[in-house]
């Protein structure tokens, strides 16, 4: 195996082990703020798609952007994407964009992408997932992690833990 499979492994682990701790409690997510400086980070960054293309985050911009960081190994992100992918289903005509950033290999992360059916554009994460989930305001690491900007580009909602279908849509609809 190559060195930089060993190190993403290992990345992965970590945030495995914070992400199991904090999402054993499914919706446990917690609220925390997130400044514009923070935000303008998110909206600098740039990552590969399943494709190897780069996508700038901020093509999104001007949508309600649920930015989710999360891998297939992660029992509470793999129970929280069938409601993400309803509520892109449902709200995606009327601005609701959901990106996922994935922290795991390609093949993996390809692989849940097509077995969950999951419609709405995946990022593959790599050191600068890692980074960006810092900068989104999550400096442990745990996963799911999920950050809500609304048409403004402005943070509204900062998440730990698995969250449900039923709160998240509570978090977008007045973003609409």
């Amino acid at each position: 195996m190559k060195r930089q499979h060993w190190v993403m492994l290992a990345v992965a682990l970590g945030f495995g082990l914070v992400g199991v701790l904090v999402g054993r409690f499914i919706d446990g997510g917690q609220s925390r703020s997130l400044d514009a400086v923070q935000a303008e980070r998110v909206w600098a960054a740039a990552l590969p798609d399943l494709a190897g293309r780069t996508q700038a985050l901020s093509q999104w911009r001007g949508k309600v952007v649920v930015l989710n960081f999360w891998a297939p190994w992660c029992p509470p992100c793999r129970h929280e994407i069938p409601g993400f992918i309803r509520l892109q289903e449902r709200f995606g005509m009327q601005g609701l964009q959901f990106v996922g950033v994935a922290l795991d290999s390609v093949e993996a992360v390809h692989e849940y992408v097509r077995q969950a059916g999951i419609n709405y554009p995946i990022l593959l994460g790599g050191y600068e997932g890692a980074f960006l989930g810092q900068a989104a305001g999550n400096p442990q690491g745990g996963l799911p992690y999920t950050l809500v900007l609304d048409r403004t580009g402005q943070p509204v909602a900062s998440l730990l833990g698995a969250v449900s279908e039923r709160r998240l849509e509570a978090i977008v609809r007045p973003l609409l």
